[in-house]
């Protein structure tokens, strides 16, 4: 496997001596399935927000193979950094009163704005696929239950074709067995796809049973 994200002593803080991330330093590397694990507080969502530019570090380096160094980087580069880097959230971040299509277009956006495309509309019904929702496509995302929630969370990710996906606490709000569906789908497309993902635990046998590596974080640090 080569190494795609390389993270040397990395820190952030948002009030001064008063660190949320401290001296962090690891690497992800293609097609492997990260789990950072660690209870609330642990810094474990401003470590995955910094690694897309959601959240500025204060010190320490992000470096991409494909974009090299992000945390100094370009407007230019930034950008092409988040379009290969998608995001699944735990409070799944979708437009109610749209579709469960229109939402996973959503993530066409770093391509060519609001315009879509015959080939961008094939491949969102294609992720839906993927995650078992093509027969919910024209559904409105408010009447869906929370684990179909994040299943468009991910077909979203999907179609955005990522190099890497970030996945911030994805099953904090889901049943068992939602739970185990939602990791098997994540750990599914990273081995198919060979897509590194990097996602958020704190329940130790989830972060067992399905991590490549564990990652524990306390207090901000490793």
């Amino acid at each position: 496997m080569k190494e795609l994200l390389s993270i040397q002593r990395l820190s952030v803080s948002f009030e001064e001596n008063n660190f949320a991330v401290r001296d962090i330093s690891f690497s992800l590397q293609d097609g492997e399935f990260v789990v950072l694990l660690g209870s609330s507080g642990a810094g474990k969502s401003t470590l995955l927000r910094s690694l897309n530019g959601l959240v500025q570090p204060c010190s320490g380096s992000i470096r991409s193979r494909h974009h090299g160094e992000i945390s100094a980087s370009t407007n230019r580069q930034l950008r092409a950094h988040r379009r290969d880097t998608a995001m699944v959230f735990q409070q799944h971040q979708l437009i109610d009163r749209l579709s469960v299509l229109d939402n996973v277009l959503m993530g066409r956006l770093g391509y060519h704005s609001f315009l879509r495309s015959q080939s961008d509309r094939q491949k969102a019904l294609s992720a839906l696929e993927r995650v078992g929702l093509i027969d919910k496509a024209l559904a409105r995302v408010k009447d869906l239950s929370g684990g179909q929630q994040q299943r468009v969370g991910i077909a979203r990710a999907l179609v955005q074709e990522p190099r890497l996906i970030l996945a911030d606490e994805p099953i904090a709000s889901l049943d068992p067995e939602s739970s185990v569906q939602i990791l098997s789908l994540l750990k599914d497309i990273c081995q198919r796809d060979r897509i590194a993902v990097l996602v958020s635990l704190h329940q130790v046998e989830f972060a067992r049973q399905f991590a490549d590596r564990i990652i524990g974080m306390a207090a901000g640090r490793i």
